[in-house]
């Protein structure tokens, strides 16, 4: 029942949208990397750091970072590369990155095993190095992880069908009808999978796909946390924290880990197109998101979408009348073109849908905007 539950309900801590739109998947576009005019030749990383940060110092197309360093794909995937207290030089020429080597002799960089010689009198070949260290050191984040820390372990999205095999609390002590921290409640469908901390959820509102009306999943309601206080069936829990209220016919899913996440910000390798179709700490009554805000976007696992990947942020263009033409021309209605305003950072994907921090927005994020391979 354990497996199964963490099958059917996802756990884990921005493809079409219509012939109109265009087409979804082409081979992304590719332009020569700019560096900005005032990037240091030299920067001290320090605590507090980002990916993110960091590169935003060296070009205004962060979300290639991995560029900067000539990292390979499993690179991108493990950027286990940079630490508070390094030394990140510069090579113009070059255009690339490297890490200055703790003890190096003057004009050595720390390469791949062993000091990268010099290839002309004054230069040096910069690029990543291998180091080994402590495991309770940790290289800085992508983004901040502040800002997701809620939303990498606990149940955000619920599979169309995954309410099937979900706990479910059956009865409440002394039969109450709203539940606090320290009350107990009666679970059906736990069984022996008992062990560890559980998440209390209920469904909340349909993922519909905006352009093809498809329900691509119902998003998960966080009520709190319990324990098992007695196998059986059915089980007794007690609640250990209470965020909403808590009652009779709300489920129970198996708490999960953080997941960490520590890719690289990079562009999909294809042309990808999609929609924002939730807007989490928005402003409710404008239904708007600004910086470091959390978006669904209707684009997942299944569309080829990464924990990572870095999408651009369109307004969708309007369709207005032309003032200058009579009303009843058939070239009257016009389409106004799209227009870019921001950046999204996927950090956690789901089957059909994916959650993505805004990173930068010069307007807010409004339902329906256009996201895209930058």
């Amino acid at each position: 029942m354990h497996r199964q539950l963490r099958k059917s309900i996802t756990t884990l801590v921005f493809v079409l949208l219509s012939a109109s739109l265009g087409p979804a998947f082409a081979q992304a576009p590719t332009s020569p990397l700019v560096l900005k005019a005032d990037a240091p030749d030299r920067y001290i990383v320090v605590p507090g750091d980002t990916l993110w940060g960091i590169s935003e110092r060296y070009t205004d197309s962060p979300w290639r970072w991995p560029e900067l360093w000539g990292f390979n794909r499993e690179q991108i995937r493990n950027p286990h590369l940079i630490f508070p207290g390094d030394v990140i030089l510069l090579d113009r020429a070059a255009g690339r990155l490297g890490i200055a080597g703790a003890g190096a002799a003057p004009g050595a960089v720390a390469g791949t095993g062993a000091a990268a010689a010099p290839s002309a009198p004054g230069a040096v070949k910069l690029s990543p190095r291998i180091r080994s260290e402590l495991l309770e050191a940790k290289g800085i984040p992508s983004i901040p992880a502040s800002a997701i820390e809620p939303f990498l372990s606990r149940p955000l999205v619920i599979e169309p069908d995954g309410l099937d095999n979900a706990p479910a609390i059956i009865a409440t002590e002394e039969n109450r009808v709203v539940l606090e921290a320290g009350n107990r409640a009666y679970v059906r469908g736990i069984g022996e999978a008992s062990e560890g901390n559980w998440f209390v959820y209920r469904r909340g509102k349909a993922l519909i796909d905006p352009d093809s009306a498809r329900t691509l999943g119902y998003e998960a309601i966080y009520l709190g946390t319990a324990t098992v206080t007695r196998r059986g069936e059915p089980t007794t829990v007690q609640l250990t924290t209470v965020t909403q209220e808590v009652g009779a016919g709300d489920n129970l899913l198996p708490a999960g880990e953080p997941q960490v996440v520590n890719y690289a910000p990079h562009a999909p390798n294809v042309f990808m197109r999609g929609r924002v179709i939730g807007i989490y700490g928005g402003v409710d009554s404008i239904g708007e998101a600004g910086p470091l805000s959390i978006v669904t976007v209707n684009r997942g696992k299944a569309d080829g979408v990464e924990i990572g990947h870095v999408f651009a942020l369109y307004r969708h263009g309007a369709t207005v009348r032309d003032t200058t033409v009579p009303k009843d021309s058939p070239n009257a209605l016009i389409q106004l073109p799209e227009e870019r305003y921001g950046l999204v950072f996927v950090f956690r994907v789901f089957e059909r849908v994916s959650y993505a921090l805004v990173m930068h927005v010069t307007r807010p994020v409004n339902p329906l905007d256009v996201v895209q391979t930058p």
